[in-house]
Protein backbone atom coordinates (compact mmCIF):
# COMPACT_ATOMS: atom_id res chain seq x y z
CA UNK A 1 0.00 0.00 0.00
CA UNK A 2 1.07 3.61 -0.65
CA UNK A 3 3.69 4.98 1.74
CA UNK A 4 3.33 8.69 2.54
CA UNK A 5 6.35 10.95 2.70
CA UNK A 6 6.75 11.72 6.40
CA UNK A 7 10.22 13.25 6.17
CA UNK A 8 10.45 16.10 8.64
CA UNK A 9 7.56 14.75 10.73
CA UNK A 10 7.72 13.37 14.27
CA UNK A 11 5.59 10.36 15.20
CA UNK A 12 4.56 9.15 18.65
CA UNK A 13 2.89 5.74 18.88
CA UNK A 14 1.77 4.82 22.38
CA UNK A 15 2.54 1.28 23.47
CA UNK A 16 4.99 0.75 20.63
CA UNK A 17 7.56 -1.50 22.27
CA UNK A 18 5.61 -4.62 21.35
CA UNK A 19 2.79 -5.99 19.24
CA UNK A 20 0.64 -3.89 16.95
CA UNK A 21 2.03 -0.60 18.26
CA UNK A 22 5.56 -1.67 17.41
CA UNK A 23 4.50 -2.61 13.90
CA UNK A 24 2.77 0.74 13.39
CA UNK A 25 5.78 2.70 14.63
CA UNK A 26 8.12 0.77 12.32
CA UNK A 27 5.77 1.27 9.39
CA UNK A 28 5.86 5.03 9.89
CA UNK A 29 9.62 4.98 10.43
CA UNK A 30 9.85 3.35 7.02
CA UNK A 31 8.08 6.46 5.64
CA UNK A 32 10.92 8.70 6.77
CA UNK A 33 9.48 9.97 10.06
CA UNK A 34 11.38 10.54 13.27
CA UNK A 35 9.84 8.06 15.70
CA UNK A 36 9.29 7.94 19.46
CA UNK A 37 8.94 4.40 20.83
CA UNK A 38 6.75 4.63 23.92
CA UNK A 39 6.62 2.00 26.65
CA UNK A 40 5.53 1.63 30.25
CA UNK A 41 7.38 -1.46 31.52
CA UNK A 42 9.01 -3.07 28.45
CA UNK A 43 12.31 -1.18 28.32
CA UNK A 44 14.31 -3.91 26.56
CA UNK A 45 11.63 -4.40 23.92
CA UNK A 46 11.50 -0.62 23.37
CA UNK A 47 15.25 -0.54 22.77
CA UNK A 48 14.90 -3.39 20.25
CA UNK A 49 12.07 -1.57 18.46
CA UNK A 50 14.15 1.61 18.35
CA UNK A 51 17.05 -0.30 16.78
CA UNK A 52 14.67 -1.68 14.13
CA UNK A 53 13.38 1.82 13.40
CA UNK A 54 16.93 3.09 12.88
CA UNK A 55 17.67 0.15 10.58
CA UNK A 56 14.67 1.15 8.47
CA UNK A 57 16.18 4.58 7.98
CA UNK A 58 14.30 6.71 10.50
CA UNK A 59 16.29 9.95 10.73
CA UNK A 60 15.92 10.10 14.51
CA UNK A 61 14.55 7.71 17.12
CA UNK A 62 14.00 7.93 20.85
CA UNK A 63 12.42 5.79 23.54
CA UNK A 64 10.21 7.26 26.22
CA UNK A 65 8.67 5.71 29.31
CA UNK A 66 5.43 6.74 30.94
CA UNK A 67 1.92 5.88 32.11
CA UNK A 68 -0.42 7.37 29.50
CA UNK A 69 -3.29 7.41 32.00
CA UNK A 70 -1.48 9.96 34.18
CA UNK A 71 -1.60 13.66 33.19
CA UNK A 72 1.83 14.33 34.68
CA UNK A 73 3.34 11.33 32.92
CA UNK A 74 1.81 12.37 29.60
CA UNK A 75 3.38 15.82 30.00
CA UNK A 76 6.72 14.11 30.66
CA UNK A 77 6.32 11.89 27.58
CA UNK A 78 5.67 14.85 25.31
CA UNK A 79 8.37 16.99 26.92
CA UNK A 80 10.88 14.19 26.27
CA UNK A 81 9.81 13.63 22.66
CA UNK A 82 9.84 17.36 21.92
CA UNK A 83 13.34 17.72 23.40
CA UNK A 84 14.71 14.68 21.54
CA UNK A 85 12.87 14.82 18.20
CA UNK A 86 10.79 17.97 17.98
CA UNK A 87 7.05 18.57 18.29
CA UNK A 88 4.70 15.65 17.66
CA UNK A 89 3.06 15.80 14.22
CA UNK A 90 1.50 12.31 14.22
CA UNK A 91 -0.05 10.77 17.31
CA UNK A 92 -1.19 7.14 17.22
CA UNK A 93 -3.12 6.08 20.33
CA UNK A 94 -2.53 2.35 20.49
CA UNK A 95 -2.43 1.52 24.22
CA UNK A 96 -5.50 -0.31 25.48
CA UNK A 97 -5.96 -3.02 28.11
CA UNK A 98 -8.80 -5.52 27.87
CA UNK A 99 -10.57 -7.84 30.29
CA UNK A 100 -11.94 -11.01 28.65
CA UNK A 101 -14.08 -11.82 31.69
CA UNK A 102 -17.78 -11.67 32.46
CA UNK A 103 -18.60 -8.20 33.74
CA UNK A 104 -19.82 -9.50 37.10
CA UNK A 105 -16.37 -10.97 37.76
CA UNK A 106 -14.42 -7.79 36.95
CA UNK A 107 -13.21 -5.85 39.97
CA UNK A 108 -13.28 -2.06 40.14
CA UNK A 109 -9.54 -1.69 39.58
CA UNK A 110 -9.69 -3.69 36.35
CA UNK A 111 -12.76 -1.74 35.22
CA UNK A 112 -10.90 1.55 35.68
CA UNK A 113 -7.73 0.22 34.04
CA UNK A 114 -9.62 -0.78 30.90
CA UNK A 115 -11.52 2.50 30.66
CA UNK A 116 -8.46 4.60 31.46
CA UNK A 117 -6.08 2.98 28.98
CA UNK A 118 -8.61 2.90 26.14
CA UNK A 119 -10.37 6.25 26.63
CA UNK A 120 -8.71 8.48 29.22
CA UNK A 121 -5.25 8.00 27.69
CA UNK A 122 -6.27 9.19 24.19
CA UNK A 123 -8.01 12.17 25.81
CA UNK A 124 -4.82 13.12 27.66
CA UNK A 125 -2.43 12.60 24.76
CA UNK A 126 -4.62 14.37 22.20
CA UNK A 127 -5.13 17.30 24.56
CA UNK A 128 -1.36 17.59 25.01
CA UNK A 129 -0.60 17.22 21.28
CA UNK A 130 -3.18 19.63 19.88
CA UNK A 131 -1.67 23.02 20.84
CA UNK A 132 1.51 22.27 18.91
CA UNK A 133 -0.38 20.82 15.95
CA UNK A 134 -2.60 23.88 15.83
CA UNK A 135 0.40 26.19 15.98
CA UNK A 136 1.89 24.42 12.93
CA UNK A 137 -1.49 24.03 11.15
CA UNK A 138 -0.81 20.33 10.59
CA UNK A 139 -1.39 17.15 12.54
CA UNK A 140 -2.63 13.60 12.34
CA UNK A 141 -4.29 11.73 15.21
CA UNK A 142 -5.13 8.05 14.73
CA UNK A 143 -6.95 6.11 17.44
CA UNK A 144 -6.92 2.32 17.49
CA UNK A 145 -10.45 1.08 18.09
CA UNK A 146 -12.10 -2.32 17.87
CA UNK A 147 -14.06 -3.81 14.98
CA UNK A 148 -17.81 -3.14 15.07
CA UNK A 149 -17.59 -0.98 18.21
CA UNK A 150 -19.75 1.59 16.44
CA UNK A 151 -22.57 -0.98 16.39
CA UNK A 152 -22.75 -0.93 20.18
CA UNK A 153 -21.32 -4.30 21.21
CA UNK A 154 -23.06 -5.51 24.37
CA UNK A 155 -21.38 -8.84 25.02
CA UNK A 156 -21.21 -9.29 28.83
CA UNK A 157 -17.66 -10.64 28.43
CA UNK A 158 -15.09 -7.86 28.02
CA UNK A 159 -17.84 -5.24 28.30
CA UNK A 160 -15.72 -2.33 29.64
CA UNK A 161 -13.40 -2.70 26.65
CA UNK A 162 -16.29 -2.47 24.19
CA UNK A 163 -17.77 0.49 26.05
CA UNK A 164 -14.44 2.31 26.04
CA UNK A 165 -13.87 1.66 22.33
CA UNK A 166 -17.32 2.98 21.46
CA UNK A 167 -16.51 6.07 23.52
CA UNK A 168 -13.19 6.36 21.67
CA UNK A 169 -15.02 6.53 18.34
CA UNK A 170 -17.24 9.31 19.70
CA UNK A 171 -14.11 11.10 20.90
CA UNK A 172 -12.55 10.70 17.44
CA UNK A 173 -15.56 12.27 15.73
CA UNK A 174 -15.56 15.13 18.23
CA UNK A 175 -11.85 15.75 17.61
CA UNK A 176 -12.46 15.84 13.88
CA UNK A 177 -15.18 18.46 14.27
CA UNK A 178 -13.15 20.53 16.71
CA UNK A 179 -10.05 20.60 14.47
CA UNK A 180 -11.65 20.95 11.04
CA UNK A 181 -10.20 24.45 10.52
CA UNK A 182 -6.76 23.67 11.94
CA UNK A 183 -5.12 21.44 9.32
CA UNK A 184 -5.51 18.47 11.66
CA UNK A 185 -7.32 15.19 11.07
CA UNK A 186 -8.56 12.65 13.61
CA UNK A 187 -9.52 9.15 12.53
CA UNK A 188 -9.74 5.61 13.87
CA UNK A 189 -8.69 2.20 12.63
CA UNK A 190 -10.51 -0.74 14.21
CA UNK A 191 -9.09 -4.25 13.84
CA UNK A 192 -10.79 -7.44 14.97
CA UNK A 193 -8.03 -9.93 15.83
CA UNK A 194 -4.44 -9.41 14.72
CA UNK A 195 -1.95 -12.22 14.11
CA UNK A 196 0.17 -11.21 17.10
CA UNK A 197 -2.76 -11.11 19.53
CA UNK A 198 -2.68 -13.01 22.82
CA UNK A 199 -6.01 -14.80 22.32
CA UNK A 200 -7.82 -16.09 19.24
CA UNK A 201 -11.50 -16.96 18.67
CA UNK A 202 -12.39 -20.25 17.00
CA UNK A 203 -12.91 -18.96 13.45
CA UNK A 204 -10.97 -16.39 11.43
CA UNK A 205 -12.77 -14.26 8.82
CA UNK A 206 -11.52 -15.08 5.30
CA UNK A 207 -9.45 -17.90 6.74
CA UNK A 208 -6.84 -15.74 8.47
CA UNK A 209 -6.32 -13.09 11.13
CA UNK A 210 -5.38 -9.54 10.26
CA UNK A 211 -1.71 -8.80 9.75
CA UNK A 212 -0.01 -5.76 11.23
CA UNK A 213 0.41 -4.53 7.66
CA UNK A 214 -3.38 -4.67 7.14
CA UNK A 215 -3.77 -2.11 9.92
CA UNK A 216 -0.58 -0.16 9.13
CA UNK A 217 -1.77 0.47 5.58
CA UNK A 218 -4.83 2.29 6.89
CA UNK A 219 -2.75 4.29 9.37
CA UNK A 220 -0.37 5.36 6.60
CA UNK A 221 -3.33 6.49 4.50
CA UNK A 222 -4.64 8.64 7.35
CA UNK A 223 -1.15 10.17 7.82
CA UNK A 224 -0.71 11.10 4.17
CA UNK A 225 -0.68 14.81 3.33
CA UNK A 226 -3.22 14.02 0.58
CA UNK A 227 -5.70 12.68 3.17
CA UNK A 228 -6.30 16.06 4.74
CA UNK A 229 -10.04 16.04 3.92
CA UNK A 230 -10.59 12.64 5.55
CA UNK A 231 -11.41 13.17 9.21
CA UNK A 232 -13.77 11.69 11.77
CA UNK A 233 -13.73 8.35 9.98
CA UNK A 234 -13.37 4.82 11.29
CA UNK A 235 -12.10 1.96 9.16
CA UNK A 236 -12.87 -1.56 10.36
CA UNK A 237 -10.10 -3.99 9.43
CA UNK A 238 -11.95 -7.19 10.25
CA UNK A 239 -12.31 -9.24 7.08
CA UNK A 240 -16.08 -8.73 7.14
CA UNK A 241 -16.55 -10.11 10.65
CA UNK A 242 -20.11 -9.84 11.98
CA UNK A 243 -20.31 -9.99 15.79
CA UNK A 244 -22.93 -12.23 17.36
CA UNK A 245 -23.76 -9.84 20.19
CA UNK A 246 -24.78 -6.32 19.12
Amino acid sequence: MHAPDLAGRTVLVTGSARGLGRGLALSLADCGAAVAIHYHTSADAADEAAAEARALGAPAVTTVRGDVTSPDAVDHIFDTVEADLGPVDVLVNNVGAFAPTHWTEIDADTWHTVLDTNLTAPFLTAKRALPGMRARSWGRIVNVGYASAEKGLVNPTNFPYFAAKQGLLMFTRMLAADTQDDGITANAVSPYVVQNSDEFPADAPRGRWATVEDIAGVVRFFCDADSGYVSGENVNVDGGWLPEHV
